[in-house]
């Protein structure tokens, strides 16, 4: 795919998320979640993390950001805790349950992305990636 389809691509999804249709949105954020490593989506992305109108939205992109399995996309779910109100809170949460651990394996990669982001550059990265780590430590250990 070259450069001009990719901003194609990422223009309409820019676009489409600021539809007033929950489920556009919640597609754009899906979409989106492929760029999350450029700098033209992220705020996009951190938007609907945050989407006021419809949690949905929210889960779907977080669940999207964490289907990624890499820090970029755990960093924006993280980070999204600090402005998130309480019912967007738990559903960046349920993104992180559904997402991120279904197995023994998913939890020890969610532990490995988490141990990487306590190094993070933005101070509520780092303490968001320390409380979930310390929630994934077997109770005895806690």
């Amino acid at each position: 795919m070259g450069n001009s389809e990719i901003d194609d691509e990422l223009n309409a999804a820019i676009r489409a998320s600021d539809s007033p249709s929950w489920s556009v949105r919640a597609a754009a954020g899906r979409h989106l979640a492929a760029y999350a490593h450029l700098p033209a989506a992220t705020d996009v992305l951190r938007r609907l993390l945050l989407d006021g109108q419809d949690t949905a939205v929210t889960q779907e992109t977080a669940e999207a950001l964490l289907e990624r399995r890499d820090t970029c996309g755990l960093r924006l779910v993280l980070a999204a805790f600090a402005d998130a109100d309480h019912d967007s809170s738990d559903h960046l949460n349920d993104a992180i349950i559904c997402s991120c651990l279904q197995s023994d394996e998913d939890r020890a990669h969610l532990q490995l992305l988490c141990s990487h982001l306590t190094s993070d550059p933005d101070e509520t990265v780092r303490a968001e990636a320390a409380g979930l780590l310390l929630e994934l430590r077997p109770r005895g250990e806690r």
